[in-house]
């Protein structure tokens, strides 16, 4: 029997037979508990993982790139909503501090996936950073709430710009420029060919180039930004001061700054933090940018905070324009300005601006799902196919083309034309990025104080764990005390969360940081951020909680069918990509033949290893003692 040096071998795959296939069913729960906490690590992530795509990403994004894609996707349509109702329904005229409040919770998340993006610099995003600390099912179960969050929602906004493009040339009418289907029952019988059209030719652009891709988003960014500076300036021109601390019905309703109090702006924060969602996509461009060392913390945190200076502009100027009790939740710019004199025609303005800020997110969102499910594939998750990249064009061509014509039949189905209004975009993304924001903060506390076989997990995990507890306790005392009656137990738990964090941060040390950026005044941005997240998942309406549960149930079926087979065969596989030295086994005395090519760095193949056999068992790793291999015989 005879082994060469560079031939090929082949572990039996779970998919391979039916009967495979069932073995490896009856084998889910010992494959799981092996694969649910597996960790990876960042060399891993960067070098073996990333090379399974083939072709590499094309590093050609610069910082004003990072930055345009992080403004083009958070100033989407969602301001045009939010604010109306953050304004008339909580915070009056403090919205203006709502959003102050909503963008500081933004920064921090933002600088949590910063220092994840420069230490490694690869396209998974959220996915590759709770990989490499809590284990492959957590980061499973967050990337696939991203990916279905982003195509539900990709669907439905494109839908929605068919809306605003229509308002802009006056024709107010929902579904004017949809086609009709008789036969249909109503919600299933609008066909939307411009929604269509949309995500064909963004999918095309996304295609070609990255590079492209964001020449389009800086173009139509800028726009975009000009529309909203022109709102700003006919606020501050055209509005009255009066009406920052006048109620337009005082007799109904309370007058000043921040009419509902302290508790309306924190309402408020959390009906206008999700105008800031997007700015995770962009951290899956990390592997496309060049120097993300210095361009990534420059993008991220600086799109952060222009969006936040332009929303509070804009909400000053709403505020200027209308008393907040008049100030309608739906379409709040267009009726303000329909009563300003002399700007009557800004309301098909506004549908054009509408229209470029939709365009962007959904541009930027497309981009970022595409590369979570590449990534999904090099971790071989879902299939190898989706881990392509094209090496013309250096983009994830298999996961943009499927999940972007997935969007286009799913923009005129039934379940996506149920959701014709922008603020779906509030609800359908709101509970799953909030999550994955939730679990990158602490896994940033957990990566820089645990570094497996070298220090203890648990004084860590007691901590994010007790955090995590005194968070949900003050949301729910929060949300449980309309009156205001108790807020001594809401200085109670904030001081017990200062507390707890004051004695991790002195008891336990900093294993590790980041080497050429690092998040300043840890453990404290992250403990913040952990609980200014959860604050914000309390306001989450309980449709979007079944909405999570639901996709998270799938996603955890599909994992147990598919995800933990796949690579369980993967690592299986993995661990023969070892160089053979060439030998030949003696059939007579084969055991002491085995132990001596073992003790000289070499692996024994054999035609089958069978489990029953002791001395097999005692000499090879558990990982090869039931491994069947495909040799040629001498």
């Amino acid at each position: 029997m005879g082994v060469g040096e560079g031939d090929v071998y082949h572990t039996s795959s779970s998919f391979s037979s039916a009967s495979e296939y069932g073995r490896a069913i009856l084998e889910t729960p010992r494959r799981l508990c092996e694969r649910a906490w597996a960790v990876s690590t960042p060399t891993e992530e960067m070098t073996e993982v990333k090379a399974r795509s083939g072709a590499e990403m094309s590093r050609s994004l610069h910082w004003w790139d990072v930055i345009a894609l992080g403004v083009g996707g958070m100033v989407g349509a969602g301001v045009f909503v939010s604010t109306g109702t953050a304004a008339h329904k909580y915070a009056g005229p403090s919205v203006v501090i709502a959003y102050l409040i909503a963008g500081v919770s933004a920064l921090l998340s933002a600088l949590c996936y910063t220092e994840f993006a420069v230490e490694m610099p690869v396209a998974g995003g959220a996915f590759s950073y709770l990989r490499i600390t809590f284990g492959e099912f957590a980061a499973f179960i967050t990337g696939a709430n991203l990916i279905m969050e982003y195509v539900l929602s990709n669907a439905a906004v494109a839908r929605s710009f068919t809306s605003y493009a229509a308002s802009a040339y006056g024709v107010l009418h929902a579904d004017a420029w949809r086609v009709h289907v008789d036969g249909l029952a109503s919600g299933y019988d609008q066909i939307d060919p411009v929604a269509v059209l949309v995500v064909l030719l963004l999918t095309v652009c996304l295609c070609c180039s990255t590079q492209k891709s964001s020449m389009f988003n800086l173009v139509m960014t800028v726009l975009h930004i000009a529309f909203i500076f022109f709102i700003i300036i006919a606020g501050f021109v055209k509005g009255d001061t009066e009406n920052l601390m006048q109620a337009g019905d005082a007799a109904a309703n309370p007058s000043g700054f921040a009419p509902l109090g302290i508790r309306g702006i924190f309402n408020g924060a959390a009906v206008v933090y999700f105008s800031y969602i997007g700015f995770d996509a962009v951290s899956t461009t990390a592997e496309e940018v060049k120097n993300p060392a210095r361009n990534m913390p420059i993008g991220v945190s600086g799109s952060v905070i222009i969006v936040t200076v332009l929303y509070t502009l804009i909400a000053v100027a709403l505020c200027m324009l209308q008393p907040y009790d008049m100030i309608d939740t739906g379409a709040p710019f267009s009726t303000a300005f329909q009563h300003v004199v002399g700007l009557e025609w800004a309301t098909n303005f506004i549908g054009a601006g509408a229209s470029l800020g939709i365009m962007t997110s959904l541009l930027v969102a497309m981009l970022g799902q595409a590369r979570y499910l590449c990534v999904l594939g090099r971790a071989n998750i879902v299939p190898r196919w989706f881990a392509a990249v094209n090496p013309t064009t250096g983009t994830p061509i298999n996961a943009t083309v499927f999940l972007d014509f997935s969007v286009v039949p799913g923009a005129c189905t039934a379940g996506i034309a149920l959701f014709t209004d922008l603020s779906v975009l509030l609800n359908l993304i709101s509970i799953g990025t909030l999550f994955v924001f939730y679990m990158v903060a602490n896994a940033l506390i957990f990566h820089r104080h645990h570094v497996p076989g070298k220090t203890d997990a648990l004084p860590t995990a007691a901590f994010l764990t007790l955090l995590s507890v005194l968070a949900i306790t003050f949301v729910t005392a929060w949300q449980c005390d309309k009156y205001n009656r108790h807020n001594w137990t809401l200085y109670l738990l904030g001081g017990l969360a200062v507390a707890l964090t004051t004695l991790f941060w002195v008891k336990v040390p900093t294993a590790q940081r980041g080497k050429d950026w690092s998040v300043p005044c840890m453990p404290w941005v992250a403990a913040a951020s952990i609980f200014l997240n959860v604050f914000l998942l309390g306001s989450v309406d309980k449709d979007s909680y079944i909405r999570f549960l639901t996709w998270t149930a799938i996603a955890v079926v599909f994992y147990l069918l598919y995800g933990v087979h796949s690579t369980h065969d993967a690592e299986a596989l993995m661990s023969l990509d070892i160089p053979l030295k060439e030998f030949a086994f003696d059939t007579t005395s084969e055991e002491k033949y085995i132990e001596q090519k073992l003790e000289e760095g070499c692996r024994p193949i054999v035609v089958q290893v069978k489990g029953e056999s002791p001395y097999w068992n005692q000499v090879m790793p558990p990982s090869l003692q039931s491994v069947k291999l495909a040799i040629t015989l001498d």
